[in-house]
């Protein structure tokens, strides 16, 4: 190209790379010709090669660097061809990036900050990946058929002139430098001495991924797959709703980290923990989006789970995410605080040090190693569980995309369950799914919806506690109408408390306290796990009975890590929590007189705390209300006196416990059974079971005899006499 010749850029990414093959050629063809020059003087044994080393091979290979070649017409026309490409490729390199056409080879070198001679190293290993004819001409350059790749030695013969530089150029294949350090070239050792070979024996081999990207592929590196995913901006990112405060106040630490200008310039790290299925991945997309980049995320679960090749594959992560431009975003990252995981942290603080200005983790517990990144900047971020107007958005959000229409029942599923966005997506999807298996087809409806969201609650609440499901609705319960209004108030607070407390502001009033606590006192039998059954029915709400077998522990302090546990799980489930015989833990606090009573007063204190904190529903169930603790009656919202049933309650409790299926004899007298047996509606349920299974084994029909014996049975069960 002549001076008068307008320089154009290149078209695309492969007319670039053919050019730089075009150079290379002519670089190999001037060191042919200077070996053909050496060879003139070679001595005939060193040709023939055999075993024997002869006197006059050691005095030509002496004598080989102090000779001076001179240099003929041939050399001196390659050397100002290879002068000439190289000015054209670089021109044509600049104007390509000023017209915006992409070429990976100077990318490549710019985001791992590599030098000239580097990229001419990059370009040497990268030709036997491209063309076939390079494995043999690197075998007559090295004089072995067998050394089809370059190696140290021959790239420093080709890209320097004179011993000086040699020796200068050799620092950039230390397992320091980029080339190394970025694993851009392996090293393959030599087959015929893999162990007593110097560096300069060494082969180079360009690594597959290097390759892949050098061609233009946008891929993950294959060695990754099933531990990462990628983000990009240019693909339509999943909806999210985040917290528009919280994002905002990220982006200005991010931007403010971000500019060259920034006094701090240590890496960024900030990370994000709350509960699994919070948003914590949607506000890193957020933040990503606003500063245009791509997320690259990484299980580091998986990633300890391959063992010893961990580390590499972290390495390989953090290099793809900047060949992919990308930030990377860590899952599971509080498994690195475990003893086991201390390696993988140290590499992980190397690799941010490397690569990259931002970084993000993400896990569900708190980040409690603070001697880690102790030379960058690390921020926790908790995200809380939304409110009851992001939890709204999300609704209306996922609803609407199905049918306009449905978007009414945002508010209703907003205000009734506590889910995170994940879980929300998650019940829809699940709704939808089955009714899709239902063999009648038919519109999605509320109560699939209702449905779909108590199977996204934590069941690991199950492991303190027992999982009741309410079968019992109003017409089931009996109870004199001033304790059925009461119930009825207790469902209406837990279905208005976002309007009271949010809309209209009695929220800023409380800064805890906003839950309900609910006790029930009386004999028992008379009704308070069937009310709490009837509550959970009415407000679509998982019930779980507190197992105090499980929780209550005679070592110090793990009574307390068990009622943490049980408040944490049932937050996220926004379950209805129910302690039976709740004074074995709510009892009154005693006068310290031991280290016993001293615990058994923490033990409560703390529990009074946890139900302070908790923004769902306690109910507890005493035989005794003056057994309780006058702390916890000062906060209890509800009490509830469930009266031992007088004749007219007890002769409704024997109607309502005969189902209408069950094969009932017209002998049997209503009004005598409840004037004659004062009892509870508890043993009332028992003699009706009682008699059923004798009918079923006998008759076929339930008779006032099989009643009798069931209530002889029930008597002598209580320790009563049974006069009937």
């Amino acid at each position: 190209m002549n001076a008068n010749s307008r320089i154009l850029p290149y078209r695309d990414n492969f007319e670039h790379l053919n050019d730089v093959l075009r150079w290379l050629d002519t670089l190999i063809q001037l060191r042919t010709t200077t070996l053909t020059l050496q060879n003139q003087e070679i001595p005939e044994s060193q040709t023939a090669r055999t075993v024997y080393i002869s006197p006059e091979e050691v005095k030509w290979l002496l004598m080989q660097d102090a000779m001076s070649l001179a240099e003929n017409d041939m050399t001196r026309e390659l050397r100002s061809e290879l002068a000439r490409l190289t000015n054209e490729i670089d021109n044509r390199v600049q104007y390509s990036l000023q017209a915006g056409v992409l070429l990976s080879l100077p990318q490549l070198g710019r985001l791992f900050g590599l030098s000239a001679f580097e990229m001419k190293a990059i370009v040497i290993c990268l030709a036997p990946e491209l063309n076939r004819k390079y494995d043999r001409l690197y075998a007559f350059l090295q004089d072995d058929i067998t050394c089809k790749r370059p190696s140290v030695d021959l790239v420093l013969s080709l890209l320097c002139e004179t011993q000086a530089e040699r020796w200068n150029a050799f620092r950039f294949f230390s397992e320091s430098a980029p080339l190394r350090r970025a694993a851009l070239l392996q090293i393959v050792e030599d087959p015929h001495s893999p162990s007593g070979s110097s560096k300069l024996a060494q082969f180079l081999k360009l690594d597959s991924q290097i390759c892949e990207v050098l061609l233009g592929s946008n891929q993950v590196d294959a060695r990754l797959a099933g531990l990462t995913k990628l983000y990009r901006l240019e693909n339509e990112l999943p909806e999210f709703v985040v917290n528009p405060l919280m994002a905002a106040s990220l982006l200005r630490l991010v931007e403010h980290h971000g500019t060259e200008s920034s006094a701090d310039q240590r890496k960024l790290i900030l990370y994000l923990h709350g509960p699994y299925g919070i948003g914590k991945r949607d506000l890193a997309l957020h933040i990503c989006r606003r500063i245009n980049c791509s997320l690259l995320t990484l299980d580091l679960e998986l990633l300890l789970a391959q063992g010893t090749t961990g580390t590499d594959l972290l390495s390989l992560a953090f290099r793809e995410g900047l060949l992919q431009r990308a930030v990377l975003y860590l899952e599971h990252a509080d498994l690195l605080l475990q003893d086991a995981a201390r390696p993988l942290l140290k590499a992980l603080e190397l690799m941010v040090a490397d690569y990259g200005w931002l970084v993000f983790l993400s896990g569900e517990g708190s980040w409690s190693h603070t001697d880690a990144f102790m030379d960058h900047s690390l921020h926790a971020v908790t995200l809380p569980i939304p409110d009851v107007g992001s939890r709204v958005s999300l609704w209306e959000m996922q609803l609407a995309a199905r049918a306009p229409d449905l978007a009414n029942w945002a508010v209703p599923l907003a205000t009734q369950f506590r889910l995170v966005p994940a879980q929300i997506r998650a019940a829809v999807a699940l709704a939808e799914n089955r009714l899709l298996m239902e063999p009648d087809p038919r519109e999605l409806a509320y109560l699939d919806l209702i449905a779909a969201c108590r199977q996204q609650f934590n069941h690991k609440l199950s492991e303190l506690a027992v999982k009741i499901e309410p079968h019992y609705g109003w017409e089931n319960i009996v109870l004199p109408d001033a304790k059925l209004a009461s119930l009825r108030e207790i469902c209406s607070q837990a279905k208005h408390g976002y309007r009271v407390f949010k809309e209209w502001g009695f929220g800023q009033k409380l800064s805890r306290g906003k839950g309900l606590s609910v006790l029930f006192s009386g004999p028992p039998g008379t009704g308070k796990t069937m009310a709490a059954e009837v509550i959970a029915n009415d407000l679509q709400l998982d019930l779980y009975k507190i197992d105090l077998s499980s929780v209550v522990s005679k070592y110090i302090g793990e009574t307390e890590k068990n009622l943490a546990k049980i408040f944490q799980e049932a937050e996220t489930s926004n379950a209805i929590l129910f302690f039976d015989e709740a004074d074995a833990l709510f009892g009154k606090r005693t006068e310290i007189s031991d280290a016993h009573d001293r615990y058994a007063n923490i033990e409560t204190s703390y529990l009074l705390q946890k139900m302070e904190e908790y923004e769902g529903m306690v109910i507890l169930a005493s035989n005794l209300r003056e057994n309780m603790d006058d702390a916890f009656m000062r906060r209890i919202r509800f009490i509830v006196e469930f009266p031992f049933p007088d004749e007219a309650s007890r002769q409704r409790i024997w109607r309502s416990h005969f189902p209408k299926e069950s094969p009932v004899s017209a002998d049997i007298d209503y009004e005598y059974l409840s004037r004659e047996l004062k009892i509870s509606g508890g043993s009332i349920k028992n003699i009706v079971l009682n008699a059923a299974f004798l009918a079923a084994a006998n008759g076929g029909v339930i008779t006032s005899e099989h009643i009798r014996q069931g209530a002889k049975r029930e008597f002598a069960k209580m320790g009563k006499l049974w006069n009937g």
